[in-house]
């Protein structure tokens, strides 16, 4: 029987658990510790804060959440619409290779679709991590030529 995933815009209920992933998710990615606190703080605001973004989650049929994400936007002047940005995705190792991603990725893409101003869709990944980007090139994305480049004023 194949899975059934639901997404749905993150709520303060699911606060603890998506700030919980995104520690999982740096470390086990970056090997970077975050500070809770403050991914709590950026997660809340991503969640009351409409302007900023979304954060959005996946659960299994009895309601318990398999995954998470975060979409932002950037404003492309060449193409006079946005790009969504998916960010922080992370799935539960349970529930990782059964369609969780898939699943956030296919209800963003549908509602950048049908938004009239959403020129396409952009995510960045480390370049060690070979199963994600066999992942996004399965859903139909593919690599850029651009180098990404930062001054990043948080980083400890």
């Amino acid at each position: 029987m194949a899975d059934r995933w639901l997404v749905r815009p993150a709520t303060p209920l699911d606060l603890d658990e998506v700030v919980r992933f995104n520690c999982d998710m740096a470390l086990e990615t970056e090997a970077r510790h975050l500070d809770p606190e403050r991914v709590r703080l950026g997660i809340t605001r991503l969640i009351t804060t409409p302007a900023l973004g979304r954060a959005m989650v996946v659960t299994d049929a009895d309601g318990h959440l398999a995954g998470s994400m975060a979409v932002t936007t950037e404003w492309s002047d060449w193409r006079n619409g946005q790009f969504w940005w998916i960010q922080s995705v992370y799935v539960v190792p349970a529930c990782r290779r059964r369609g969780v991603f898939r699943a956030l990725y296919n209800h963003i893409e549908a509602e950048a679709r049908a938004a009239e101003d959403v020129c396409g869709l952009r995510l960045y990944v480390e370049r060690e991590n070979v199963n994600a980007q066999a992942t996004y090139l399965d859903l139909g994305m593919s690599e850029t030529h651009y180098r990404m480049f930062e001054v990043d004023f948080r980083a400890k």
